[in-house]
C-alpha cells in the first residue's frame, strides 16, 4: 500500500500477499530429514509492498531508497533464521507496490525499482510475496475513514457508543459494494502473477500469506490514536478479512499454500497497547510508518512464515 514513510499522510496497508517457494522431496526418513534441511536453503527472493519492506523500521537498507526496505523486515528475519548466506537472499519489495509492479518498473519518487519478478530465475527455490492491499486502495480507505470518523464524532458529539458507519456508506452507496469489486479484480491479477512466478521459477512452491490484524474486533477500542467511527472499524476489518479470503482462495487454486498472519496477530492491532501492538496507529510509538507493522509485527509475520515453511 502507500509509502507512508515518505508522505506522512496516507495510511498504507501494503502489505501483504506473502509467497514462499521451496522444493521438498519425500522418500526414506533419512532423506526426508535431508530435504527438510535443504528446504531452508536459497536462493530466496522476497517480493512485496510496504508491509513486506518495513518502512521506517531501522536499519533502512538497499536501493532505491524510495522502497523503504528495512534490514529487520520479515524476509530479512526469516532469511537469518534459515541461515541463508547474503548471496542467497534478495529483497526487492517496495513500499507502495501493486500487483502490476511485479512485472513493470515502479517509480517511487526516490528511485525506480525494477520489475520485481525480474529477480526470479530457474535457480530460485524460496520466494515470498506480500502484496494486494494497494490494488484495492485500502490505504486511501483508512485515510478517508479517519477523516470521516473525526468529523462524525465532532458533529454528533459522541465518543464510541454508536455503531454508525458513515464511511461505509460511501463505499456501498447505490447498493454496490465497490470494495468487493476491487477485491475480485485484484484476485484476477494475483492469479496471473502466481502463474508468472511459476513460469519463471518452476522449482518454487508458493505460499501466499494474508495480512495481519490491523483493527480490533470491537470498534469501541479505537480512540484518538485511530479516530474511526466504531461501525467503520467493523466495516474495514470485514473488508480486510474478505481480502485475506480472496488471497487464500487464489493461492490454493494456483497450487500455493496460504499462510495466516491474521489469527496470530489477534489482540496486537493498531488500537491495542503500545507494549503489545504489531501495527502502529497514526502517531507511532516505535519506529515504523503509521498503520504499518513495527518490528514486533514483522517478527510475528516472520514467525508465521517460518512455521509454514518448516511444517
Amino acid at each position: 500500500m502507500g509509502p507512508l514513510a515518505r508522505t506522512g499522510m496516507g495510511v498504507a496497508l501494503a502489505c501483504g500477499v506473502l509467497v514462499t517457494a521451496v522444493s521438498i522431496g519425500q522418500s526414506s526418513d533419512s532423506s526426508a530429514k535431508t530435504n527438510v534441511k535443504e528446504m531452508s536453503k536459497g536462493p530466496y527472493v522476497a517480493l512485496g509492498d510496504s508491509y513486506t519492506s518495513g518502512p521506517r523500521i531501522p536499519p533502512q537498507t538497499s536501493t532505491p531508497a524510495g522502497c523503504d526496505r528495512s534490514g529487520r523486515n520479515y524476509p530479512a528475519l526469516a532469511a537469518k533464521e534459515l541461515g541463508l548466506k547474503a548471496a542467497d537472499f534478495r529483497d526487492v519489495s517496495c513500499s507502495g507496490a501493486t500487483i502490476s509492479d511485479l512485472t513493470t518498473p515502479q517509480s517511487t519518487g526516490n528511485g525506480t525499482n525494477p520489475a520485481q519478478l525480474s529477480a526470479l530465475n530457474t535457480d530460485t527455490r524460496l520466494v515470498t510475496l506480500g502484496i494486494g492491499g494497494n490494488d484495492i486502495g485500502f490505504s486511501s480507505m483508512i485515510t478517508k475513514c479517519v477523516g470521516t470518523g473525526t468529523l462524525f464524532k465532532l458533529a454528533e458529539r459522541v465518543t464510541d457508543i454508536t455503531d454508525k458507519a458513515p464511511c461505509e456508506e460511501k463505499y456501498t452507496s447505490g447498493g454496490t459494494d465497490k470494495v468487493a469489486q476491487k477485491i475480485r479484480t485484484a484476485g484476477d491479477r494475483l492469479t496471473r502473477a502466481l502463474n508468472e512466478i511459476q513460469r519463471r521459477a518452476p522449482e518454487a512452491r508458493v505460499y501466499v500469506v494474508g495480512y495481519p490484524s490491523i483493527l480490533p474486533a470491537k470498534g469501541t477500542r479505537c480512540g484518538r490514536e485511530l479516530p474511526i467511527a466504531p461501525g467503520d472499524v467493523t466495516f474495514l476489518r470485514e473488508k480486510q478479512q474478505e481480502l485475506n479470503t480472496m488471497l487464500g482462495e487464489r493461492a490454493r487454486a494456483a497450487g500455493a499454500t496460504y499462510v495466516d498472519t491474521f489469527t496470530p496477530s489477534a489482540g496486537h492491532d493498531a488500537c491495542s497497547t503500545a507494549a503489545t501492538r504489531w501495527i502502529e496507529p497514526l502517531k507511532p510509538s516505535s519506529p515504523a510508518a503509521m498503520v504499518h507493522p513495527n518490528e514486533r509485527g514483522e517478527q510475528g509475520m516472520a514467525t508465521a512464515v517460518l512455521t509454514t515453511v518448516k511444517s
